[in-house]
């Protein structure tokens, strides 16, 4: 068996080549580039896919993320608190801004446990950002009863879970702003970078397109000091392509992820759970493992790739060391992130390579 690789992208571009050719040279074709019918069309698209009132492209799921603070005001003295075991861009969104992030340890399906936030509110706590992690809807019941009690902003890192929902309602739609990643890894991903802000809220929707775009209403015509984050009209073409085929994407990675979870047996190995009452898009599929480098090695011999989602938890890295938050502070945080491990899942992943990656692990053995 050739390397069977842990995300493959171009089988989710050969899927449905002639659509995305067609659609690049279109946009080629007319002459505008940034800013144009294409990136409206998408953001009016996306609104209705995680059903929001109003969608903002960006140049990048991170611009999403400190834009969406900096917009609501939050800054430097306030506090946002967020689950431990996220990726670093996260936490970055907090930061830039200068405000300062205090971690909640994750629950059993890998988001904010909920029970464990309210302990960390302070007069200083501001917003609580959820992370939905590897594709699966958190919580979202609890929190935002929290957020009503404290009145505080709620911010979600969507990034990794388009479409997904928590009790029929779309990830990205509980809080203040959703933030959402277009990455090409990501289930709705473009071929670059891009990213975007969702909102029911008028006037957030209207503050961050004036502030990608130079904090200008009008060209030169500039009210704040913004930035320049702009998604171009060719992504978001191409994320209108794929955004047309989500349901049948999304229904594939799901029958992968049901067989992994219904054939994969090995006592060595824990399966990803899921929670009652929300949904999981699979962005990746992770288990866990005591012995997981002993695994890699194991697997890399039989040419099957996986990835550590992720290695590091942003409060030991460091560039986050000036926040004094040590070892073993975090316990669950950093026992994920020394077992956890993401497998072969991608569109277009064959039934002969499943087989082989699910013979392989229940094979596993110390």
């Amino acid at each position: 068996m050739e390397n069977i690789m842990t995300n493959r992208l171009d089988r989710g571009f050969f899927k449905y080549q002639k659509e995305f050719e067609d659609k690049a040279l279109d946009v080629l074709r007319g002459g505008w580039y940034v800013l144009g019918k294409e990136v409206s069309a998408f953001e009016q698209e996306f609104a209705d896919y995680v059903g929001a009132k109003y969608a903002v492209g960006l140049g990048n799921g991170l611009d999403a993320l400190w834009i969406a603070f900096r917009v609501l005001g939050i800054g430097k003295g306030d506090e946002v608190i967020v689950q431990g075991n996220t990726y670093i861009a996260s936490v970055m969104g907090i930061t830039i801004n200068g405000a300062t992030p205090v971690f909640v340890e994750p629950d059993e399906y890998f988001n904010i446990d909920a029970s464990k936030i309210e302990e960390k509110i302070t007069d200083k706590t501001k917003a609580i950002l959820v992370v939905h992690l590897y594709g699966q809807a958190s919580n979202m019941t609890p929190v935002v009863e929290l957020c009503k009690k404290y009145n505080l902003r709620l911010v979600e890192d969507c990034a990794q879970s388009h479409g997904a929902k928590h009790k029929g309602q779309t990830t990205g739609t509980f809080g203040d702003i959703g933030c959402f990643s277009f990455y090409p890894s990501k289930n709705l991903g473009a071929f670059g970078d891009g990213g975007a802000i969702v909102t029911n809220d008028k006037k957030i929707a209207d503050d961050v397109k004036v502030f990608r775009n130079y904090g200008s209403e009008k060209r030169y015509y500039n009210r704040v000091v913004g930035t320049n984050s702009r998604l171009d009209e060719i992504q978001a073409g191409l994320l209108r392509v794929r955004l047309s085929h989500m349901q049948e994407l999304e229904d594939e990675k799901r029958e992968i992820c049901n067989r992994y979870l219904k054939e994969l047996n090995n006592p060595l190995i824990e399966l990803p759970k899921i929670r009652e009452g929300s949904t999981h898009i699979w962005h990746q599929f992770v288990i866990k493992c005591e012995t997981r480098d002993d695994l890699i090695e194991y697997l890399n011999k039989k040419n099957i790739s996986t990835i550590i989602h992720y290695p590091i938890p942003p409060h030991l890295s460091e560039a986050y060391q000036y926040l004094g938050v040590k070892e073993g502070s975090l316990p669950i945080t950093e026992k994920y992130a020394k077992t956890v491990l993401s497998i072969p899942l991608y569109n277009g992943l064959t039934k002969e390579e499943q087989d082989y990656v699910i013979e392989a692990l229940n094979a596993y053995k110390l």
